[in-house]
């Protein structure tokens, strides 16, 4: 069956920036080269039916299930590597899409290649090969980062001084990343008998502020933090490129919210835990933080060897969320309790009716008690 939709076209560069102003009837047109996981999650919330990647949304580089992902949840995903679409367009042009055309007032402005599941399925079967090669690279890159970083396990950084103390308690630290809203729900209880600080990267801050709370800290490049979060009274500390450059600190003047600056190499989840680890907090916990090899892979960074450096200075005292449901008690209130005591009994008391052996010792054993 060809698919034919028409509606506006939506152009972002960034699809992190690109999905928050998505609607169901637009035409997502995106650029993103191995689309990840994340992505294609917010893409199909966001209720689009039509995608359209002027890049390879699946490489084979390494096993990424993004593009299966955002198939699998109903959406209709076009590859056009090359395609000059973000010339030929403007934000809320109207086109039709045919098949795996795109079409502008009856003018094909492009052949696409449609992705569908099966061959999907057995691209990611295949790309499983791969990752041995990717791991070599990624394990070159990482040693090359402890020559030239070392100083992050020695010597630690030198961070701002904060408003917020972190000495003695837990530490809650929201990325966007993988399963990261699955995540919120589930630390949701450990988060109302703990309280921890809650440290936001970057767009972490605004899953907190859906889920109901305030972050008490927000590190990155401000890059995906809207003006409600920066306003929200948090300590803001924005990470700056190693030469000193933060891409971010001129929007923050313009809004004229304070914040202090630190210069590190990595990536802005890797200074958040280190942050964390370094102000004293006795536990950390992660919310959608890179956690596995694939997820260090399909990110595509030289800086993420520098994640794998940081889990080896914060491990001991670094919780990944997935696994905190195990560490908060459930509280069990006195009823059940009763009542499952009060079934044994019942138990008990139909053994003895039933049995005269039975009947005869707690007849005997009653005579002695009451002779005492």
């Amino acid at each position: 069956m060809v698919v034919e939709h028409t509606g506006p076209a939506r152009l972002g560069r960034r699809t992190k920036e690109l999905t928050p102003r998505l609607k169901p009837q637009d035409i997502a047109i995106i650029d993103h080269s191995d689309l990840d996981r994340v992505s294609a999650e917010e893409l199909v919330e966001s209720g689009v039916r039509v995608v359209v990647n002027v890049a390879e949304s699946q490489s084979g580089r390494f096993p990424n299930p993004g593009p299966l992902l955002l198939v699998r949840g109903g959406v209709h995903l076009i590859d056009a590597p090359g395609a000059e679409l973000f010339d030929e367009l403007s934000d809320g042009d109207r086109i039709t899409i045919r098949g795996a055309s795109v079409f502008k007032k009856n003018t094909c402005l492009v052949n696409g290649r449609t992705m569908n599941e099966g061959e999907l399925v057995a691209a990611l079967a295949e790309q499983q090969g791969r990752v041995t090669d990717a791991l070599r690279d990624f394990a070159d890159n990482t040693m090359r980062y402890l020559r030239e970083e070392g100083e992050l396990l020695t010597e630690g950084l030198d961070f701002p001084q904060l408003a917020t103390s972190f000495r003695g308690r837990h530490a809650l630290v929201v990325a966007r990343g993988p399963g990261h809203k699955r995540d919120l729900r589930i630390v949701r209880p450990y988060v109302r008998d703990f309280r921890p600080v809650l440290v936001a990267v970057d767009g972490g801050a605004e899953a907190l502020l859906e889920e109901g709370w305030r972050p008490d800290v927000i590190v990155g490049d401000m890059d995906s933090v809207s003006d409600e979060a920066l306003r929200s009274g948090a300590d803001i500390v924005v990470h700056a490129y190693r030469e000193g450059h933060a891409p971010g600190e001129e929007r923050l003047r313009e809004l004229g919210v304070p914040f202090a600056s630190i210069s590190a190499a990595g990536i802005s989840e890797d200074i958040a835990l280190l942050l964390a680890q370094e102000k004293g907090a006795e536990l950390i916990v992660a919310v959608g933080t890179h956690f596995n090899l694939v997820e260090f892979l399909e990110r595509n960074r030289a800086g993420m060897s520098s994640t794998f450096v940081t889990r080896l200075k914060v491990g001991e005292i670094l919780v990944d969320a997935k696994g905190v449901s195990r560490l908060v008690s459930r509280r069990v209130g006195p009823w059940p309790l009763v009542a499952l005591a009060a079934a044994g009994m019942a138990g008990i008391v139909v053994a003895i009716a039933a049995s005269p052996a039975l009947r005869s010792v707690f007849t005997g054993l009653a005579d002695r008690l009451l002779g005492l």
